[in-house]
């Protein structure tokens, strides 16, 4: 027995999770507990704050669905993701390879297939946009055969999740490139939103006085045997909100403009934005998704 003062208490706590056998859940544990400690400490956290962070933290899981990752948000307007998202980065994309950005929280597995040069929307109408280019390796050979998933919101500004039922898959989809690499579809020129403002993270958002919004965006996903799996975003540089997405996902190289009369453009006549993604080869590390489809981390059974 002993009597634990203000620093002692986390020199205990380590010591006695010393016994974990799984080293790595060991050092992460270890490191959670030294930084949670000094933080209460440098903010000198009352009883009562304290419960309150529970609070925040309970309604957070409580408003987690198969439909919904609040978690995910959470994480991602703290710039968690981000960081996660660009640490990984730096072990194993070539100095060629295409920046990644966040998967985040919108994420389906198994979209709809198309064929090349097909739209996307499936239920929403408004102005189209092509994009088209081409999938290469740090070579730039092209990547035959590539598996390309794309995803985004309507031209209101919604996800599928956010503007239809469950059941319902639109504005995101799955094909395959040609023999070369090379990749076509047509979609909505998407508009920019605001996160989801009706829940806890939304509501700590407006508590800090930020606007919430996310820059026009398109996810990709890229993915061909022997490749590192990308998963990156194209953001369009005419959005307000370009300069200050308030999940940090934007890199220079990854924004676009939509233009006319494109030389090489598939489809004459339509504002078209090309993009060539360059892959990395495959290494260890696991998987390179910072965010998942909702319904992977809460099944619609539990």
């Amino acid at each position: 027995m002993q009597d634990l003062d203000v620093n002692d208490i986390t020199d205990a706590v380590i010591a006695q999770m010393a016994t974990t056998p799984d080293p790595r859940l060991r050092q992460i544990m270890e490191a959670a507990v030294r930084h949670l400690h000094a933080f209460a400490r440098e903010v000198e956290l009352t009883p009562d704050e304290w419960l309150k962070g529970i609070a925040f933290l309970t309604a957070v899981g409580q408003m987690c669905s198969p439909v919904r990752q609040e978690f995910i948000l959470l994480s991602d307007v703290l710039g968690l993701s981000r960081l996660v998202n660009v640490m990984h980065d730096s072990t194993g994309r070539e100095a060629a390879g295409t920046e990644t950005s966040l998967l985040g929280p919108f994420f389906r597995e198994q979209a709809p297939e198309i064929a090349l040069g097909e739209s996307i929307a499936r239920v929403s109408s408004g102005p189209e946009i092509v994009l088209y280019g081409q999938v290469k390796d740090a070579a730039g050979k092209g990547v035959g055969g590539a598996w390309v998933d794309v995803w985004q919101t309507d031209a209101d500004g919604l996800y599928d999740l956010q503007a239809h039922s469950p059941d319902v898959m639109d504005m995101r989809a799955r094909l395959r490139c040609d023999a070369e690499g090379r990749f076509q579809f047509r979609t909505l020129k998407p508009l920019g939103y605001s996160i989801p403002m009706d829940g806890p993270v939304g509501e700590l958002v407006r508590r800090q006085a930020r606007h919430g919004f996310r820059p026009a965006h398109i996810h990709i996903l890229v993915a061909a045997p022997g490749y590192r799996e990308l998963v990156t975003a194209l953001y369009f540089g005419d959005d307000a909100h370009v300069d200050s997405d308030t999940v940090f996902g934007v890199s220079k190289s990854l924004v676009v403009t939509a233009q006319d009369n494109l030389p090489d453009a598939p489809v004459p006549g339509m504002p078209s934005v090309r993009y060539d993604f360059t892959l990395s080869r495959e290494t260890e590390g696991g998987g390179g998704r910072v965010g998942s489809d909702p319904s992977k981390l809460v099944p619609a059974s539990g």
